[in-house]
Formats: structure tokens, sequence, C-alpha cells
């Protein structure tokens, strides 16, 4: 049997022929982002940090350990943004041909980046579950692309040692780098020392092999974990600049750049989570696999859990778009392209219409039907139109747009070694069908883009149901169109974990808390859904309070209700955005 994922696959795996390869150009050109976009996406960053960024502590003080990283990886992401786009011919005013004005602003943001290095919780994190531990990864390794990206772009021909000029002023003026080089050692130590804490996550006693979530649960081998596994894997291979850090105990050892390892846990990964059976009937992920332990001695994946969630279909993206570039495989793009179309299909968006399937609008105070993972084309989380979304699930749509953005960026040209192994007709065609693909996705996004800008209250800040600028009705958990009872659904990233011999009976994991271990005794009352459960002292206890703690509830606005608005959402508006931005960029 050929193994057609493997780093060096055998020569009749090429070409893959796949869906993605199918499309044709688009004979009506998409509407696409115009200026005004970049505009709200700036103002949502701005707000973004006004609002919920705390500067005498480095953090934003409102979120969680992986929120927080989560929030780091898209400001970086959008910094990468301003840096390509500030200047460009599709942005131009009198304010753009500043260039100190833009640097100034570029680097006053990316300030803020380096005091969230510090801010960060390391050590509560370390302790943490492994995809708390991956978040990290994934946070600096952006964090390096955006130095690298605007160094390149603005910085050109100069030293890269990030150190200033010994040689006298003139000498650093010509030949100084961009000064956030500087922080790029910091960056890469961090991105390395915690996907190192990850390997011991990677399991073969049970299920052939994936990562477990949480070590004080039963084994649960859930998707995010694995997708995160396979991305940072992946990504410190294409990314990871190498690490230099010595210490007494570790004798000047350093850590390469291209690290074989690297590669191979994204490859081994990549076909277990894809040889596992962990997609559903629609294509979308779900969420994980328990061992059933009724069976004496059982080793195997048999209990699968059938919530769906929105970041579950997105961390995978950047495996399979960093894969493709380490190995040129274009099954790689061909998984990536058939899961972003069956997201798009599961909320009720046809790409040959570009537009919702429910042309008709529903009665009146009545929803449109419920797709999987949306309704009327706009993407959505089971929690989201009941207003009941925990800050984790608060978190998740801004994790799809971030990686779809990184999936859909341009295919740059492959190493010339790895061309050769390729004929040159099939990467051009591998090319412009991906092109064609994600230039066929930005109606969508736009619609998208759209509905979560109508959530904006006066001072800005985003709501986390995109949904309630377009359908224009508030409803209750028991009028949403959802089975929120369906068989084995359970929906613990809003209520917890169930306290029973399948999750762990001893100890109990609880969204927003930040932490996730729980003793037996603090269950012994438990907690409302909803109810925030303190397992040790959090930021915000001693930092500003998030703006919209004091308007929770109004009948007025579906999204004040639960959470409200929150550091969460306001990233999610940013990401999405950028997503349209970005991919009116590459493809107009």
């Amino acid at each position: 049997m050929k193994d057609c994922h493997a780093v060096d696959p055998p020569a009749e795996c090429r070409p893959f022929r796949g869906s993605f390869l199918d499309f044709e150009p688009m004979a009506n050109h998409p509407q696409l982002a115009d200026a005004e976009i970049l505009d709200d996406a700036y103002e949502a960053l701005a707000v973004l940090q006004h609002d919920y960024f705390d500067t005498d502590y480095g953090t934003w003080s409102s979120a969680i350990d992986w929120t927080g990283a989560v929030i780091e990886t898209i400001v970086s992401g959008m910094l990468s943004t301003l840096s390509t786009s500030l200047g460009s011919d599709n942005v131009s005013s009198n304010a753009m041909s500043d260039w100190k004005a833009k640097e100034n602003l570029i680097s006053s943001y990316f300030s803020q980046v380096v005091g969230s290095f510090f801010g960060q919780d390391i050590l509560s994190i370390r302790g943490e579950a492994y995809d708390d531990i991956l978040w990290v990864v994934l946070g600096w390794l952006e964090a390096i692309r955006f130095v690298k990206r605007h160094g390149d772009l603005h910085y050109p021909n100069k030293e890269k040692e990030g150190g200033a000029s010994t040689s006298g002023l003139g000498q650093a003026l010509q030949s100084m780098a961009w000064h956030g080089q500087n922080w790029v050692g910091g960056f890469a130590h961090r991105s390395r020392v915690f996907w190192s804490l990850g390997i011991s996550g990677w399991d073969t006693r049970l299920c052939h092999g994936g990562m477990i979530w949480n070590r004080r649960l039963q084994p649960y081998k859930n998707a995010i974990t694995n997708e995160l596994w396979i991305s940072a894997s992946i990504s410190m291979y294409n990314h990871f600049p190498g690490d230099n850090f010595s210490s007494p105990w570790i004798n000047e050892v350093a850590f390469p750049k291209k690290d074989p390892l690297h590669l191979a846990a994204a490859v081994e990964g990549y076909k277990w989570l894809m040889n596992v059976n962990m997609m559903n009937k629609q294509g979308l992920f779900v969420d994980g696999y328990h061992i059933d332990s009724s069976k004496a001695g059982n080793t195997e994946c048999d209990l699968r859990d059938e919530m769906v969630y929105t970041y579950n279909q997105g961390v995978l993206l950047t495996g399979q778009r960093g894969l493709w570039e380490a190995t040129g495989m274009a099954s790689y793009l061909e998984d990536g392209h058939a899961l972003v179309q069956s997201v798009i299909a599961a909320t009720g968006w046809s790409l040959v219409d570009n537009a919702p399937l429910d042309s008709s609008p529903p009665p009146p105070g009545r929803l449109p039907v419920w797709r999987g993972i949306g309704r009327g084309g706009i993407l959505e989380e089971q929690c989201d139109a009941s207003g009941t979304c925990s800050q984790d699930a608060q978190t998740f749509k801004s994790i799809f747009f971030h990686h779809l953005t990184a999936f859909c960026a341009p295919l740059e040209p492959l190493p010339l070694e790895m061309q050769e192994k390729h004929d040159s007709l099939v990467l051009e065609r591998v090319r412009s069908s991906h092109a064609s693909a994600c230039q066929s996705y930005i109606g969508w996004v736009r619609y998208n883009a759209l509905a979560a800008l109508g959530t904006r209250n006066q001072n800005g800040q985003f709501g986390m149901w995109w949904g309630a600028s377009v359908f224009k009705v508030t409803v209750s958990k028991e009028e949403d169109g959802i089975d929120h009872h369906a068989e084995n659904c359970t929906d613990y990233r809003n209520d917890g974990t169930p306290l029973d011999m399948t999750w762990g009976s001893a100890d109990r994991w609880m969204p927003g808390t930040g932490s996730w271990k729980m003793t037996s005794e603090a269950l012994l009352v438990q907690p409302e859904v909803g109810q925030q459960v303190m397992t040790k002292p959090r930021k915000d206890q001693y930092a500003a309070r998030e703006p919209s703690q004091d308007k929770r509830v109004s009948a007025a606005d579906p999204n004040d209700r639960g959470r409200g608005r929150t550091v969460e959402t306001q990233v999610g508006g940013l990401a999405i955005l950028r997503t349209f931005w970005e991919l009116s960029q590459a493809y107009r």
C-alpha cells in the first residue's frame, strides 16, 4: 500500500487530483473589499487594544491563558496585513505617504505584542492541557513571521542580527535591521520550549497514536489538540529560525531550523487524524474520541463525541498549507479545500450561486434552518443564537478565519530541489486551481464580514452572534432550531465536562476558569450553567474590567446577552475583516 502522506512519497502519488483542481475561474468575480474594510479592520484592532489591553501587565486582562495566546496570534497576523497594505496601490491617502507615521503605528502595536510576551503566564500554561500549550507555539511563530515580513518589505538588505552597528552612526543607519528582529530569539525560544512540552501528549498506547487532551481526565483524543500538534509542528519546520539558547544544563546545544523531527511529527500526526474517522457525514470534524472503559483491556478510540465547533474546522488549515509547502504534495491542499467547502455548505451557502441557500426569509420571529455549523450563510456556534457562549466558544470563529487566511494565501514557488520532483505543468495547475477555489470563497467571507460589522455597538465593539444583524430576532436555546440533546454530543466547551465515568469522576473541566483541574470536594456544589468557577487568581481580579461587563442584560440587542461583548468577540470581528481584506488583495 503506497503512503502518499510520507515525507518522500512514491512517484505514483504525483500528481493528485482532487475537488479543488476542478475549479474553473469564476465568470463573475465576487465583490472585493475596498479600502474602507481595511479601515474597519484597523478600527477593530484599535478598539481591541484600547479597550482590552492592559499595558501595565502586558496582557488582555479579561482573557484567560489560552484565549490570550490566540489574541496575540491574530494581532500579529493583523500587523503583517498592515505592513503589507500601508502604501500599496489600493490604499492611498496623504497620511499614507508619511513613512514615519506608518512605522510609528506598526511599531506601537508591535510593542504591545512584545509586552504580552512578558505578560504571558508561562508557568501556569506549562501545567495546563496540551491544547493550551500548543496555542503558545503558534502565537510566537506568527509574531516571528510578522517580524520577517516587515523587515523584508521595509528594511531590505539590512543585517539580520538585530544589534546596532559599532562602526559609527552612518554605518548603523545603512545596515541596521528593523528593531523587531531583537525579539525573534525570545519568540523562537518560547515556541521551541512549548513545542517540546507538547511532545509528551503524543500517546501510542491508546488508539495507535494521537495527542491526548487533558492529563487530569479520562483519556480523550480530540480534534483540536491533534490539529494544533500538526499545525504547530509543521509551522516549526517552516518558520522556526533556530534557537541558540544555552544554559548550564544544556551545554550550548543549538536547536536548528528545518529540523526533520518537526516535519516527521506533522506527517505522522496528520496520518493519524485523517485515518481515525473523526469527520461526520457533512465533512466536518467532530470533537473527539474516548476509549470505552467498559471493555476489558480496550485501547481503541470507539466512543466518538459528535459535537461540532467552528475552531475544529480551522486550525488544521494551517497544517495542510504548511505540509504542502514542506512536501509539495497537492493532497494536503485537496483535503483543506474539501474541509473549507464542507464548512461553507454547512452554513447554508451555495458556492455555485454565491448566495445563501435559503433565498426566502423565514417567518417573522423565526430563524433560517440550522445547517450543521451555521444558517442563512453565516458561520455560527451552537451557543450563538441563544447567547449562552462561554469564554472559550467566544474565541472559536476568530480561530477559524485566522487559519483560513493562512491557508488561502497565494501559493509561493516551491524550492528548486522540490520542483524537480514534480511536473511544472502540474504545479502551475495546482497554483491556479488553489487561487480559483479561494477566490470562490470571497463571496461567503464578505457576507460574514458584513454581518459581523452589523453587530458593532456605538463603541465599535463586536458581538458574538453575527447572524443577529441579519435575522433581526432574539431567541432562547429552546427556540434556536438546534437539537442540543442529540445523542453523543457533549457541549463541554460551554457547559463543562460531565462528572461521569466517560469524562472523569474525580475532576471536572470548566470553561472560562483559567484552569482545568478541579478537586472532587469543589464539585460537591455543582455550578449553574454559564457560572464562572474560579480555581486560581485571574489577572482581571486586579486589572481593569472589560467594558461590556456592566451591560450584559439588554433585550434590545441579542449580543448584549450572556457574556456580552468581550475581548474574544472583538478579536473575532478583527479576524473576519482581515480575511476579507487579504483574500480580496490576493485574488483581485
